[in-house]
């Protein structure tokens, strides 16, 4: 892709003013540079060198986007429509039409394209250009039964295949438990789980080894009472669903791709650590892990959950990847707690969600000092990528070092992405592909995260206005 300085004359003025007009600066968004001291290991005060692979014509695009997922009204029609189109039947004219509009939206803003061989030239394309990295995730989530989990699997094992054959380190995957386990099942095991951590006497004969899962300040409360064991049947599923992601895992590891699995919502979540943990003890072998988990910063027993599997990998000599993130499914758990009468899971400020993101983040980056384990770093957030940035180079963790990375989805948070790059960490971008109405679930997230005020694109918004309000002065007035 070329690099675009300066903003095509076909580009009507009136198109470029109506995104330029609310354009602010970041004082108030941005922490304010010390006067004297060494410039700051992440700086995004130069827009002109942060977007500098960046064309005009793709900047124009994205603001459009994101100020349009900012506007709340448009956002909740936008996801009504997309609702009511997921659960039409097919053939319908209207849901074709608005899968239509969604393809050509959000659906290309956040994705990388519906097939295989699209993703694919997009991943080659980022890495090329920008060089980042690219974690990718073929868009199936919620499996109902096994039939439909072994159809994922196919796709996820393409995934894998396609992921080897791209420029080395480009490219890992990512799986959701979810698409490989039939959700019922994740419910009842989880429900299970969360009663042996109320009485460890408690027998789970389907259980194997596996690292610490839950804590006292989990939400025990999910499960209020004892529940029935698995049926044998039921059983039998729970062992073809580890078998997936154990023949995913082979796959990975005779490839040397890294595999992230994604975290899912509190009620669910017992499960889906047990069947990370236990891949992470066959798999993670050597100083580099294969497997990474993930931790929702946003629940109040993540810090607590995190300290015990990272200290139980430590003790046995086992290299644990974590991706730590702040959560993607705000509405379901308060949503959930509120029609349970239990309280929520969920830390009770958005402030406490940072502190939390923040202090974990510390602790795992000192681990990666010391040697122990691997960390990605998946925020949106630029004081808390400025703060790990910062604290990794306070430790003298080389900024080369595989054991450290960022991450940030495609489409979100670009500025903080290219500034990381450009400071010289190893930066992903997660990159999901499939068919409209298969990431409708996945696009949903998105666009409750950029919706009204408090949108996480707010300071990816003022960073892009910034550089073309740069670029259009450099073709208007002639400043540089």
């Amino acid at each position: 892709m070329a690099i675009a300085t300066k903003i095509p004359t076909k580009i009507p003025r009136t198109l470029v003013a109506r995104y330029l007009s609310s354009a602010s600066t970041l004082a108030d968004q941005l922490p304010e540079a010390p006067s004297q001291p060494p410039a700051p290991t992440l700086d995004l005060s130069d827009t002109r060198q942060l977007f500098a692979s960046v064309p005009t014509a793709t900047l124009l695009r994205s603001l459009a986007n994101l100020s349009t997922l900012a506007a709340g009204p448009i956002v909740d029609l936008g996801a009504a429509a997309l609702r009511a189109a997921a659960a039409a039947p097919e053939g319908r004219l209207l849901p074709a039409a608005v899968l239509g509009v969604a393809r050509a939206t959000v659906h290309r803003h956040f994705c990388a394209g519906e097939g295989f061989e699209e993703a694919g030239r997009a991943v080659e394309a980022m890495w090329a250009e920008q060089g980042l990295r690219s974690i990718l995730d073929y868009g199936m989530e919620d499996a109902e039964d096994s039939a439909a989990c072994d159809r994922n699997l196919d796709g996820f094992l393409r995934t894998v295949e396609m992921a080897s054959s791209l420029p080395p380190i480009s490219a890992s995957v990512c799986v959701k438990i979810t698409a490989l386990c039939p959700i019922s099942l994740l419910e009842r095991a989880s429900d299970l789980l969360r009663w042996k951590q109320k009485d460890p006497t408690f027998q789970l004969p389907w259980s194997t080894h596996s690292f610490p899962i839950l804590c006292d300040s989990s939400p025990l409360y999910l499960t209020p009472s004892v529940p029935d064991p698995l049926t044998e049947t039921q059983e039998l599923d729970l062992r073809l669903a580890q078998q997936r992601l154990s023949k995913i895992c082979h796959r990975c590891a005779e490839a040397g791709i890294p595999l992230v699995i994604d975290a899912e919502y509190a009620s669910l979540q017992p499960a889906v650590d047990y069947f990370t943990y236990s891949a992470a003890i066959q798999f993670n072998h050597g100083d580099q892990p294969m497997v990474y988990g993930t931790i929702q910063a946003y629940l109040r027993d993540s810090r607590e959950r995190m300290v015990n599997a990272v200290e139980a990998a430590e003790r046995e000599g086992i290299p644990l990847g974590i991706k730590l993130v702040r959560g993607a499914y705000l509405t379901r758990e308060t949503n959930l707690a509120l029609s349970l009468g239990v309280p929520s899971p969920i830390h009770g400020s958005i402030q406490e969600t940072h502190q939390c993101f923040d202090n974990c983040a510390a602790f795992l980056l000192e681990r990666v000092r010391r040697g122990s384990g691997a960390i990605l770093l998946a925020t949106h957030n630029v004081r808390s990528g400025q703060a790990a940035a910062a604290k990794a180079e306070e430790l003298g963790i080389g900024k080369e070092d595989q054991k450290l990375q960022f991450a940030q989805l495609l489409g979100m948070a670009d500025g903080l992405s290219l500034g990381l790059k450009n400071a010289g960490f190893q930066v992903s971008k997660y990159v999901p592909f499939g068919p409209v109405e298969q990431v409708i679930p996945y696009l949903l997230r998105r666009a409750e995260e950029n919706r009204g005020l408090l949108s996480t694109s707010t300071v990816d918004r003022q960073l892009i206005r910034k550089e073309l309000m740069r670029r259009l002065a450099t073709v208007v007035v002639g400043r540089t």
